[in-house]
C-alpha cells in the first residue's frame, strides 16, 4: 500500500498514531508537530489543528482555547480591529493567602504559563463594521477564576459600552471564585451584574457565551445574565461541580448532566453553536438587535440619555 494511502486510511479511521509515524521524535517534538484528541484519541497534525479552529476534524471536539486565539478568530476579516483595554491590570493579594504555596507565587505561574496578568481580556472590536465591547476569559490563567480583576474589567467593559453606546459580548471559561481573594471575588457577582442591569435598561445588546468549562460564580452572575445565552458545542457549564451534587443530594446524575446540550434541553440556553458558526451567528444577532432599534432607542444612543429618562422638554 502507498503511504499515501496509509494516511488517509488511518486518518479515515481516526486512529493515526503520531509516535509510530515519528518514532525517532521526543515527546517535547511530537507535542509541537501533533494534537491528541481527547474524545476519539485521534492524532492530529498540529497545523490541520490550528487550521480547523482547533477542532478535531474527526469528531468535532471542540479544545479549549485561548483568550488571543479566541480574538483571532472572531474579528477575522476586520482587519487589525482589536483595542485591548485594562491590560495592565493585575491582581493584588488582600489577604495574604497562603495554602499549599503563596497566592503571589501561584500568579506568578500563571502569568507566565499564560502570558496574561489576569483571566480575561477586554476591549472593542469591529464586528460586521459595528464596533462591540469584546470580553475573553482564559482558562490557562487558574482554571479562569473570578477575582476582583476580573470583575473589575467586566464592570470596567459594561461601563465603556454603555457610554459609546454599543453591544457586549463576553465567552466565559472558569472554574468559579477564586477562593486565594475570599469575599472580594465574591462581591464581583454583585458588581458585574449591576453593571449589567445597566446596559440592560439602555436596551443595549449583551450577548453570553459559554465556552468549556463554565462554573460557579462566573455561571451564576454575568455568565447568565445576556439577552443571548449561547454555548459551544462540548461545554460543560454549572455551579457545583457534579461530584459535590452527587454527594449533597446521594443521587447518581444523568450522564449528560452540566453538558451543553443538556441545558439547552431544558432552557438554560438559548442555543448550541458549533466554533465554525459561532462568528456569524454573532454577526446574525448584532444585525438582528440593529433592525429592531425604536425610534425612541436611535434618540437615546444620540444623546446619551437611557430609554425611559425624559428630556425635560
Amino acid at each position: 500500500m502507498p503511504l499515501t494511502d496509509w494516511f488517509a486510511a488511518k486518518r479515515k479511521q481516526g486512529r493515526l498514531d503520531a509516535k509510530a509515524v515519528n518514532s525517532k521524535l521526543s515527546d517535547e517534538e511530537l507535542t509541537r508537530l501533533w494534537v491528541n484528541c481527547f474524545s476519539c484519541s485521534a492524532s492530529i497534525p498540529r497545523k490541520e489543528w490550528v487550521a480547523n479552529r482547533m477542532v478535531c476534524p474527526h469528531c468535532d471536539y471542540h479544545f479549549r482555547i485561548g483568550a488571543r486565539e479566541r480574538i483571532a478568530q472572531l474579528t477575522v476579516g476586520e482587519g487589525d480591529s482589536f483595542e485591548e483595554m485594562d491590560a495592565d491590570l493585575r491582581p493584588g493579594d488582600p489577604l495574604g493567602f497562603e495554602d499549599t504555596r503563596a497566592y503571589r507565587d501561584r500568579q506568578k505561574e500563571a502569568q507566565t504559563q499564560s502570558e496574561l496578568n489576569d483571566a480575561v481580556v477586554t476591549g472593542m472590536a469591529v464586528l460586521d463594521g459595528e464596533r462591540m465591547a469584546i470580553g475573553i476569559m482564559d482558562f490557562a490563567y487558574m482554571g479562569g477564576s473570578m477575582g476582583s480583576v476580573v470583575g473589575e474589567k467586566i464592570t470596567r467593559l459594561a461601563e465603556a459600552a454603555l457610554r459609546e453606546r454599543v453591544g457586549m459580548i463576553v465567552f466565559c471559561a472558569s472554574g468559579g471564585a477564586r477562593m486565594q481573594e475570599g469575599t472580594f471575588s465574591l462581591m464581583q457577582m454583585v458588581k458585574t451584574g449591576a453593571a449589567l442591569a445597566r446596559l440592560h435598561e439602555s436596551r443595549l445588546l449583551y450577548v453570553s457565551i459559554l465556552t468549556e468549562p463554565t462554573f460557579g460564580g462566573v455561571t451564576a452572575s454575568f455568565g447568565t445574565l445576556g439577552d443571548f445565552v449561547l454555548a459551544e458545542k462540548d461545554s460543560r457549564i454549572g455551579f457545583a461541580g457534579r461530584r459535590v451534587i452527587e454527594q449533597t443530594i446521594r443521587q447518581k446524575l444523568p450522564a449528560d448532566f452540566q453538558t451543553a446540550d443538556y441545558l439547552l434541553k431544558f432552557g438554560q440556553v438559548d442555543q448550541v453553536v458549533s466554533r465554525a458558526e459561532m462568528r456569524d451567528l454573532l454577526i446574525r444577532l448584532i444585525r438582528l438587535h440593529r433592525v429592531s432599534l425604536s425610534p425612541d432607542l436611535a434618540w437615546a444612543r444620540d444623546t446619551g440619555r437611557p430609554v425611559g429618562v425624559s428630556s425635560g422638554l
